[in-house]
């Protein structure tokens, strides 16, 4: 599973909407539409905030460390 499918993932086993994750970094859902397609790169801020919110490490999201 790539990182974006696991931010989608995410995002949906918690039943969150792409509007409500875009509120919560402070940019419009259609950037962070953007970010979940990979036709944007996910800057490391919102990176950061999202393994916080979500409670998982850069290592998981990203497939490191294996």
């Amino acid at each position: 599973m790539t990182y974006l499918e696991k931010l989608k993932a995410l995002r949906e086993d918690n039943d969150y909407s792409q509007k409500q994750i875009a509120d919560i970094l402070g940019i419009a859902q259609s950037t962070y539409s953007q970010y979940e397609r990979g036709t944007r790169a996910l800057p490391i801020e919102s990176l950061i905030m999202l393994c916080n919110f979500y409670h998982v490490s850069p290592n998981y999201l990203l497939d490191w460390g294996k």
